[in-house]
């Protein structure tokens, strides 16, 4: 036994050496780094898609309101607060004005003076119209005594300047007169100013709204035009959603949509697209739309971030294939192609996607063709691939 052993232990360690080459070069050539690489391939088929975009948005206001005095002053009382829901008319506060009563003794003094004017400057209208008329009577009658030869020609051509004389000075009391009354209707309109000003005094909501902010305290002193109330129409609320400008296209006003609040994340709302902006974001390559809510529950912050959903028309029996085996090469949309075990890259048509991972092909593929959806090498064109189908 011992003597066969000896006889046969170098073959046998011979074989085990050759045997051991063998396997190494098939793993190295079959699984290893120099085999084929392994990829993993979904197939393409058909079925029905909800394509959808998604976007990440603001709560905003379409429509705001700034409330506040139209003269300086002392704000007296303030009635309103962050946050408290208004009505359309409700006083939100009380100016305490600045020199508003020497304003309207002013006004009401110049409103006297210059109307006092007025009769002044009738009288004088009155008394240049007589003077006007006598002395054409006068220019008329020595007219015809001087046809007649009754009269020098200088005794003429002085009635004739006095009549001349009488109707600039009418024109002047005239003009006069004008003017008064133009100065009347001043002095009356900047006393309705003043009037308008004791009536503004209480600061008014102009509609059904919420205050946002109160930006002055009783006591302070604020000035015309100022902002005292910063009010919003709660009905108007929206959200101004970033999209991606790659995935706009196919959005319209009117689609449906679902809102995710960062507050209320297990209570989707409903909403619909309002408006989409013409301006994007050149940094970002985004574009905006304006999502409205279709019922508001309770009161949403303003700046509050949301989640919003906005759902496309869906698809019936689309091509379809995984959105990860679509890339971008040279510019164009294609995906990776298994045919005999060889790599070939496919351009493609894509249509609709979802937010599942799903991406709608209109042309390039045909249904049950196997595409690359996974690699563990960069990939080329006629390499050597080993499949194996997704999970």
């Amino acid at each position: 036994m011992l003597s066969w052993l000896k006889k046969w232990q170098r073959p046998i360690i011979v074989l085990g050496v050759l045997a051991l080459i063998v396997g190494g070069v098939w793993v190295l050539y079959a699984k290893g780094p120099l085999g084929p690489t392994k990829v993993t391939v979904a197939k393409v088929h058909k079925e029905n898609l909800q394509p959808a975009v998604f976007g990440i948005g603001t709560v905003e206001a379409r429509l705001s309101y700034t409330v506040g005095p139209t003269q300086a002053g002392r704000l007296l009382s303030a009635a309103a607060d962050h946050g408290d829901l208004v009505k359309a008319g409700q006083v939100l506060g009380e100016i305490d004005p600045v020199d508003l009563e020497s304003k309207e003794i002013s006004a009401a003094a110049a409103v006297s003076k210059a109307q006092s004017a007025i009769a002044s400057y009738e009288a004088q209208v009155r008394e240049a119209y007589s003077r006007k008329v006598l002395a054409q009577t006068n220019a008329k009658r020595y007219q015809e005594l001087f046809a007649a030869g009754a009269v020098s020609t200088e005794v003429f051509d002085t009635k004739q300047n006095e009549a001349t004389a009488a109707q600039a000075a009418y024109d002047a009391a005239l003009s006069a007169l004008n003017t008064g009354q133009d100065e009347v209707a001043k002095a009356v309109a900047d006393k309705t100013t003043v009037a308008k000003q004791r009536a503004n005094l209480q600061l008014v909501s102009p509609v059904d709204a919420l205050v946002v902010s109160r930006d002055a305290e009783p006591g302070a002193t604020v000035v015309a035009g100022q902002s005292v109330f910063h009010l919003v129409d709660p009905k108007t609320l929206w959200v101004r959603t970033r999209i991606d400008q790659s995935r706009f296209y196919g959005l319209k006003v009117g689609q449906k949509a679902d809102i995710i609040l960062r507050s209320r994340q297990d209570k989707p709302l409903s909403g619909k697209v309002a408006r989409m902006e013409v301006q994007g974001d050149s940094v970002t390559e985004e574009r905006f739309v304006n999502v409205t809510f279709d019922e508001l529950e309770g009161i949403i912050p303003l700046g509050e971030l949301a989640e919003v959903t906005i759902y496309l028309p869906p698809v019936s029996e689309a091509l379809v294939v995984p959105t990860a085996a679509v890339k971008r090469i040279n510019k164009q949309n294609g995906v990776w192609l298994v045919e005999n075990g060889k790599l070939a890259f496919r351009p493609v048509v894509i249509g609709a996607q979802t937010l599942d991972g799903k991406t709608q092909i209109i042309d390039g593929l045909e249904d049950g063709e196997s595409v690359v959806i996974y690699s563990q090498k960069l990939l080329a064109e006629g390499m050597s691939v080993r499949a194996e189908k997704k999970p």
